[in-house]
């Protein structure tokens, strides 16, 4: 699997912190400020760890999908037409992360049904008290649905096998970490500099630009 993809993937979780936070706010207050507000770091990095163990398996699962059509010549125009989709997610959610189109935001409803199953138990979850408790939460709420982890996921049935799926949801999580775990000024002055209008649409037009030069590499 290119390099670019796994890029890609970082940077539309590091990006996309602004929208990450907007969508996960209210389940990482509930998780955050219980017990006079405070826990340890133990419990934090239990969500986090169990998020983002979501995000491989949901990559995982794509890129076993995705794989059928690698295993035959039959399937040819199957592959072609998978990585002419991923190339084009890969251009809208570039121009999302430069704030020049919304149409990535669109794709959360997808997951809506899954979501209102799973999060009655994330409820009984609640309040965290050890670390196995805490990656159990985080397991459950790495299937909040999120246009970004969608669109990635497309990039993931594209890529001809489960192990590289599973690491592009994973670049993707670690990518979040940042805006989602990190406390204090750190963490203040990095969602600061990537809301920057021209750190935005420099980042999101260069996550784009894989896109397009996916899709010229095409070309004879």
């Amino acid at each position: 699997m290119p390099e670019i993809s796994l890029l890609a993937a970082f940077l539309a979780g590091l990006l996309g912190g602004a929208h990450c936070v907007g969508m996960c706010g209210g389940i990482v207050a509930a998780m955050s400020f219980q017990n006079a507000g405070r826990q340890p770091i133990g419990i934090h990095l239990g969500y986090s760890l169990g998020r983002i163990v979501s995000y491989g398996l949901a990559g995982a699962i794509a890129g076993l999908i995705g794989s059928a059509a690698f295993l035959s010549d039959r399937l040819y125009p199957v592959q072609q037409g998978l990585f002419v989709l991923a190339q084009v997610m890969l251009i809208l959610l570039g121009l999302y992360l430069a704030g020049l189109n919304q149409l990535v935001r669109r794709l959360e409803d997808a997951g809506a049904g899954i979501w209102r199953r799973l999060q009655p138990l994330l409820g009984r979850l609640l309040p965290v008290r050890g670390p196995f408790q805490a990656v159990a939460a985080g397991a459950l709420w790495g299937w909040l649905p999120c246009g970004l982890v969608y669109s990635v996921l497309v990039l993931a049935l594209s890529s001809g096998s489960p192990w590289s799926g599973g690491l592009l949801l994973l670049a993707f999580g670690l990518g979040t970490l940042p805006n989602l775990m990190l406390m204090g000024w750190a963490a203040e002055s990095l969602r600061a500099f990537t809301r920057q209008v021209w750190v935005k649409r420099v980042a999101g037009l260069l996550v784009a630009a894989m896109g397009v030069w996916g899709l010229l590499a095409m070309t004879p």
